[in-house]
């Protein structure tokens, strides 16, 4: 079985947990996992290990990720989108775009942001969204993200309610269903989510994603090699370091900077991903049996 990642465009209606499954079948092996969720409503990437490569799910989560998105202003919903039920209705009419942009401007940069409710965030031990289920008041911290990106591409009024559409890029960890509950609450309407797509997970976007109908048809797999060079710095190694790094032994710091580094053998075999700490870089996953 070759190892390596699979850039799913996910459909709506399935959980990032059905297109392991799925994946695991078209595969043939139960090694399967994901980076970073979509709801269930949302569609677009979905980035899949397969074999040594689910090793790699846990960086490549960490990257940043682009989305487009429509937000309804002037109605509130528990979950923060479309799946959820309306908790609050108040007519956004009179949202002018001077107030919208300024909503937005707020929620771009470096912010702080309190996940939605229905989240799969722990609060003592518990996914916030099976408390939310039970009716329990969940009290989630908010946590720093960045959006470098908030731009709207077009805004629809139909009476009392105001579709925006926006192409969003953020880091690891922003709800964009959070952005739609803020801005609506800056501007005093209400707000939530109605339409998702991912459009990138740090280096993949929808160009490399396949369908599950074309998957099952054919199943492209990006080799680990060529998925770790897509994602991070590359470091090619001389013999001595490659017998090093099999071993898990550190290699002296080459000024790649923060994050992981992909460490190649001379003949193009991934080994590592390592990371540089002062004079050494660290393995972080060893590739090599």
């Amino acid at each position: 079985m070759d190892s390596g990642l699979v850039i799913v465009d996910k459909p709506a209606g399935w959980t990032s947990h059905d297109v392991v499954g799925r994946m695991r079948r078209l595969a043939r092996t139960r090694r399967v996992g994901h980076a970073g969720t979509l709801d269930p409503m949302a569609t677009g990437v979905l980035v899949v290990g397969v074999g040594k490569a689910t090793r790699l799910l846990g960086h490549l989560a960490l990257t940043e990720k682009g989305y487009d998105a429509t937000i309804r202003l002037g109605r509130s919903t528990n979950t923060d989108d479309a799946e959820g039920e309306v908790t609050a209705e108040a007519s956004a009419a009179d949202v002018s775009e001077a107030a919208l942009a300024a909503g937005i401007a707020a929620l771009t940069g470096p912010i702080m942001q309190v996940p939605p409710q229905v989240s799969a965030i722990k609060v003592d031990g518990e996914r916030a969204y099976k408390m939310a289920r039970k009716g329990e008041e969940v009290a989630l911290k908010a946590r720093p993200v960045t959006v470098r990106a908030f731009t709207v591409t077009e805004v629809r009024r139909h009476g009392d309610v105001v579709d925006v559409d926006a192409v969003v890029a953020c880091s690891s960890g922003t709800y964009i269903r959070a952005l739609a509950r803020d801005l609506g609450a800056a501007l005093g309407c209400g707000g939530h989510l109605t339409r998702l797509r991912r459009t990138r997970v740090g280096p993949y976007d929808l160009g490399a994603a396949r369908t599950l109908e074309r998957l099952a048809e054919e199943l492209e797999i990006l080799p680990i090699g060529a998925a770790v060079s897509a994602a991070f710095p590359r470091r090619d190694v001389s013999e001595d370091e490659a017998r090093a790094v099999a071993h898990g032994g550190r290699l002296p710091a080459a000024g790649l900077g923060p994050g992981p580094v992909g460490v190649f053998a001379p003949d193009g075999t991934l080994l590592a991903l390592v990371e540089e700490h002062g004079e050494v870089a660290k393995p972080l996953a060893v590739f090599v049996p």
